[in-house]
């Protein structure tokens, strides 16, 4: 059995052909949504965030050979929980992460180490700010851009109760909302740029598939600044942008 931690498309897309292969899965997921995706690919699924004990309580449980961390690029304390757990469990771990993008450099873009940084640059620069970093991360941006006269804040996200819940909390009005579920064409991301007269886009660096060049392409050439958070650094041991590397390692290690 191979632990696998799914929380992108194309970690479904692995999944399933891991699966394929031979080698008997059990995915994990934070999300009933992200659940659901890989059920209907007939892929073994639980769903909750697990501690590195629990973690490693359910590898002992379920005998499991390896762990396969496709988790989101931005997920650090779900990467850090999975290697604890490898480790205390003595079992090898993978990291499978999209390739990062690469930018020219380009003046209306700037790349922050965090999302604390990202908000005190948009803050400096007020106007019309869109947050694409999800709910997660709004009350940092709300608590520097939420009532400044001269900023504007737009909260891009899923179209979920309890991100509308927490926008009221946090006092982002209803107008300022927008509530989709992506992935968006570049159409599509320059129209929401016209409709709400975006000067700042906020986005993290998360690879292709998370449409992220199509977001940041298209506000640059509309002379829209770019504040690009780059991804969490840590070292992973052994860790592969493509699928077929995570393929050989597993045939490595389990053969």
């Amino acid at each position: 059995m191979i632990f696998m931690l799914c929380g992108t498309s194309d970690a479904r897309e692995l999944a399933v052909r891991m699966q394929k292969s031979g080698y008997p899965l059990l995915a994990s997921v934070v999300t009933d949504n992200a659940a659901k995706s890989l059920q209907e690919a007939d892929i073994t699924v639980r769903t909750g965030r697990l501690t590195a004990e629990e973690m490693a309580a359910l590898l002992h449980e379920m005998s499991c050979k390896a762990v396969v961390d496709a988790s989101h690029p931005f997920a650090e304390e779900a990467h850090k929980n999975a290697m604890k757990a490898a480790q205390e469990a003595g079992l090898p771990y993978i990291r499978f992460e999209r390739a990062s993008l690469v930018y020219d450099d380009h003046p209306k873009l700037t790349v922050v180490s965090s999302y604390e940084e990202a908000a005190l640059e948009a803050k400096e620069r007020k106007g019309s700010v869109m947050l694409t970093t999800g709910s997660k991360t709004l009350p940092i941006f709300a608590k520097h851009l939420v009532g400044d006269p001269a900023t504007r804040l737009v909260a891009r996200m899923l179209p979920r109760k309890d991100n509308m819940e927490l926008c009221e909390q946090l006092g982002v009005e209803q107008k300022n909302i927008i509530a989709l579920q992506g992935p968006f064409t570049r159409e599509m991301n320059e129209a929401l740029y016209r409709q709400f007269g975006t000067t700042v886009m906020i986005t993290k660096e998360s690879g292709k598939i998370g449409a992220v060049d199509e977001k940041v392409n298209a506000a640059l050439e509309m002379d829209i600044d770019v504040i690009l958070i780059s991804r969490p650094e840590l070292e992973f041991g052994d860790v592969f942008t493509d699928f077929d590397g995570v393929m050989g390692r597993l045939k490595e290690l389990l053969y």
